[in-house]
């Protein structure tokens, strides 16, 4: 990866998708942006997103579009007129958060769509995870699920579009799966004992689908536990003559032996009580880190995080530079919020101890178990994540997701609709993430610093010469990672006075080798975060790194680059998204910017820069 790379990335994030954008094809097709619905076009262009819309995310060929669309006789034209169509809704749809919506292969398009955005994505989602739940003993939680699912049609699929024989024969396929999930989700509700609810959620389908003898047997169980034996008795004499007339076959032996139990009035018993399944849903305890007993300061920031996580379905994300104490303020927060939270609270840590991202299975099985949904993890990962979110769903629970790399490890896992909420940190902004509140964290006020040091040193020596302690404090950034490193160094070194270490920081050759204690060692977790970073940041912080002073200009920033304004901005906004930037503004004039790297963050670059002494980063005018 290139800086031209870097600066078309930049680009690309700066041009506006379509937001929040609904697609249903369950009933009419329907496409809505914010709410309100878009002119999806002619005839033929609304099959065009139909034939896309049966197959998400997957590349469907010319041909099979061509057949949607004009059947067994398409014009000649039929090519040049489908990329028309698909021009057309392009514009219309616009982009994804990470790219185009629709997307050529050499086979076909591929129209990229997220579960959240496609009801039919979200009825398997919701399937899927009310089937797991019934089956691991969690039947109302099941039960619920499913009718969640049912609820998302609104007619038979794509119903304003069966004139093509093509979706035709895909709503058809589509009918049969909404037949299976009303199934399992009658015989769930027996099971719970709703007899008469299902006896009439399903007297209109039993119409429509008299030879459906699963269907059929759930109908008949439903009105005989509600007192209605004849019209139970009715239901089986009327699939019984549908199918010998129309397909001469008797009614199978499951069904004819549940009929005969009702003759003799002997059957089906109602449910009998159950204990809880070992696999049932608990309410999970608080699994939190410890809370520092020497936090301190953050003030203004933990006032406004508990303001907003102590509301409905909030999303927030705390980014900042690697040292600036995200994870402390996090934690610090949860515990504070606890109380209010009655389904527990949860913390995660998204990467491991060498800095690399955890894969998002692992993630959800740490949470399946955690909150006792499974005893062994649905194997396939949708099913887990769906599983997961739709327990999630009913519930007020504070889920802390630590340390995220990047917003596709962690969509699985935040809370839909509903009363939970979830703070992230990351050293990123996670600009993808979508609609979430955002904390940028930035290193101590001297004053809360001088605090944190005097709290961790604890023996007066501190207090006792303030300007020493702002000159160790201002020498190390003012970065709580780095002042907890000094008070702890301090606390140990009892013989060394705050102005004697203040002195040896400041002549320090190599500052960062001054900053350990035990094992806790800045340049360790420098090291971990340098490792993170995609190799076209580090070699612009390398260039950075070789400026005399952690402040800097955007004329600097172009010489350095070797490169004009609008291009070196957008490296800049790249940089400052992954929170290895920092921007002033009017500390000059109030027409100038100054860009900071975080001290510690410059120092390790320029270690970097030196030991592997990168060529001038090139620059190159993109095409175009």
């Amino acid at each position: 990866m290139t800086l031209d790379h870097l600066s078309a990335a930049a680009d690309r994030a700066g041009r506006p998708a379509t937001a929040d954008l609904r697609f249903r094809v369950l009933g009419e097709l329907l496409v809505e942006a914010g709410g309100r619905p878009l002119p999806l076009g002619p005839v033929k262009q609304r099959l065009v997103l139909g034939a896309l819309l049966c197959h998400p995310n997957a590349a469907v060929s010319v041909d099979l579009l061509t057949e949607a669309v004009w059947g067994d006789e398409p014009p000649r034209s039929a090519r040049k007129n489908l990329q028309a169509y698909v021009s057309a809704l392009r514009k219309l749809l616009g982009e994804t958060t990470d790219g185009d919506r629709i997307v050529h292969h050499h086979t076909g398009y591929q129209l990229r769509v997220a579960a959240a955005e496609l009801d039919v994505l979200r009825f398997e989602e919701l399937a899927r995870a009310g089937q797991s739940a019934i089956r691991l003993g969690a039947g109302a939680h099941g039960a619920a699920l499913l009718r969640e699912a049912l609820d998302l049609w609104h007619g038979p699929f794509l119903a304003d579009l069966g004139h093509s024989e093509l979706l035709r024969d895909r709503a058809e396929r589509r009918e049969l799966r909404r037949l299976a999930v009303l199934e399992d989700w009658a015989e769930a509700e027996l099971d719970l004992g709703h007899a008469p609810a299902v006896a009439e959620a399903l007297a209109e389908t039993v119409a429509e689908h008299p030879m459906r003898e699963r269907l059929c047997a759930a109908q008949m169980t439903a009105l005989f536990r509600s007192g209605r034996q004849s019209a139970a008795l009715a239901v089986y004499d009327d699939l019984r003559q549908h199918l010998a007339r129309q397909l001469g076959l008797r009614v199978g032996p499951a069904l004819e032996t549940l009929y005969r139990g009702m003759l003799d009035g002997s059957g089906p018993a109602g449910p009998a009580p159950r204990a809880a399944a070992p696999g049932a849903p608990r309410v999970p305890q608080t699994v939190l880190p410890a809370d520092l007993p020497d936090f301190t300061g953050r003030r203004e920031e933990v006032a406004r995080l508990t303001a907003l996580l102590a509301g409905e379905g909030r999303r927030v994300v705390v980014s900042g530079p690697v040292g600036v104490g995200k994870t402390s303020l996090a934690v610090h927060v949860a515990h504070r919020l606890a109380g209010r939270f009655p389904d527990g609270c949860l913390t995660v840590r998204l990467r491991r101890s060498d800095g690399t991202p955890r894969h998002p299975a692992s993630l959800l099985a740490e949470l399946c178990r955690a909150t006792g949904l499974v005893g062994s993890v649905p194997e396939d990962e949708e099913e887990a994540a769906a599983l997961w979110r739709s327990w999630l769903a009913g519930r007020r629970l504070l889920l802390v997701l630590d340390d995220a790399p990047d917003e596709g490890g962690i969509r699985h896992l935040l809370p839909g609709s509903g009363p939970s909420a979830v703070l992230v940190t990351s050293r990123t902004r996670l600009a993808g993430l979508g609609p979430v509140q955002r904390l940028e964290l930035e290193p101590f006020a001297s004053d809360e610093a001088v605090e944190l040091l005097d709290r961790i040193v604890g023996d007066g020596r501190i207090r006792g010469d303030r300007q020493a302690a702002e000159r160790i404090v201002d020498g190390v950034g003012r970065l709580p990672l780095a002042v907890r490193v000094c008070g702890t160094k301090l606390a140990v070194l009892h013989q060394l006075s705050a102005a004697e270490y203040a002195a040896r920081l400041a002549r320090s050759p190599a500052l960062l080798d001054e900053l350990a204690a035990g094992d806790l060692a800045v340049r360790r977790q420098l090291a971990v975060w340098w490792a993170g970073l995609p190799a076209v940041v580090r070699a612009v912080l390398c260039a950075f790194g070789r400026l005399p002073r952690p402040l800097f200009t955007l004329a600097e920033a172009m010489s350095v680059l070797g490169c004009g304004e609008e291009v070196a901005r957008r490296v800049l906004d790249s940089m400052i998204e992954v929170s290895v930037l920092h921007c002033r503004l009017g500390e000059v004039t109030a027409h100038a910017a100054l860009y900071e790297i975080p001290l510690l963050a410059q120092l390790y670059a320029r270690e970097r820069a030196a030991a592997e002494r990168p060529a001038p980063v090139p620059y190159r005018p993109m095409a175009g």
